[in-house]
C-alpha cells in the first residue's frame, strides 16, 4: 500500500485522504503459534464488538455529524481503528503460521481451517461472520455518541476477557495496548458528548436533532 493515499478532487486537485505509515501502531512479535488463542482473538477482527465494525461505524457516522470538532473526532478514531484491525489481523496470522495438520486438529481449529485455511477472515469467536447488522449510524448526534460510548466499553470488556484467557506475554502486550486505547476512545467520546450537549438545550438535548429540528439548541 502506498504511504500516501490521494484522490483527484475538483478540477484535478490532489487531496490527501489518509496517510499510511508502514508499521503497526504497537509491535506484534509472537514467538509461539497458538491456534487456540487465534480462535478467540479473531473476534476482535470481525466480531460484534471488534475493530472492523468500530472503524466502519465511526467513519460512517462522521458524515452526518453537525459539529466539525465531532466530525474530526470520528475521523481520527475511525482511522485509528483501521490500524487496530491491522494489529489483530497480524496477531491472528502469527498465531496460526506454519501449523501442522496435527496441531490444527489438536487445537480444534479444523472448522476455521476448512473454510479459510489460515487466511484472516472477519468473524466472531463463535464462528459467526461479520455483519453490518451489528453496528449503527443513526444520524443523530446524541444517539450516535451514546452508541459509541457503549461500543468502546463492550470492546474493552472483550479485551479484558481475552486477557483472562491468554498467558503468553507476546500476545498479552499488544492486547493490553488495544484495551488501553478503548479506554482513551471512551474518554474522548465522553468529551464529545459534553461538547454536543453544551451546544443544545440542556433540558431537551436528549430529544432533538439539530439536523432536522430547527429550533434545537436555540
Amino acid at each position: 500500500m502506498a504511504e500516501k493515499s490521494v484522490a483527484l478532487g475538483y478540477r484535478g486537485v490532489r487531496i490527501r485522504m489518509f496517510v499510511y505509515e508502514k508499521k503497526l501502531q504497537y509491535p506484534v512479535k509472537i514467538t509461539n503459534p497458538n491456534p487456540k488463542y487465534a480462535k478467540i482473538i479473531i473476534t476482535q477482527y470481525g466480531g460484534p464488538d471488534g475493530e472492523l465494525g468500530a472503524s466502519l461505524r465511526y467513519l460512517s457516522q462522521r458524515f452526518a455529524m453537525p459539529y466539525p470538532e465531532l466530525k474530526g473526532l470520528l475521523t481520527d478514531i475511525g482511522t485509528e481503528e483501521l490500524g487496530h484491525l491491522e494489529m489483530i489481523g497480524t496477531i491472528v496470522y502469527q498465531l496460526t503460521r506454519n501449523l501442522s495438520i496435527d496441531e490444527i486438529k489438536k487445537a480444534g481449529f479444523e472448522d476455521y481451517f476448512v473454510d479459510h485455511t489460515t487466511g484472516i477472515y472477519p468473524q466472531a469467536a463463535s464462528g459467526t461472520p461479520w455483519s453490518a447488522a451489528g453496528m449503527q449510524s443513526k444520524g443523530d448526534v446524541i444517539t450516535d455518541l451514546s452508541e459509541n460510548l457503549a461500543a468502546e466499553q463492550k470492546a474493552r470488556t472483550t479485551y479484558d476477557n481475552i486477557l483472562r484467557l491468554v498467558d503468553d506475554p507476546d500476545v498479552r502486550e499488544p492486547i493490553k495496548f488495544l484495551r488501553e486505547r478503548e479506554v482513551v476512545h471512551f474518554q474522548r467520546f465522553g468529551e464529545g458528548l459534553r461538547l454536543a450537549t453544551d451546544r443544545l438545550d440542556s433540558r431537551n438535548y436528549y430529544m432533538c436533532n439539530p439536523a432536522f429540528d430547527k429550533n434545537c439548541g436555540k
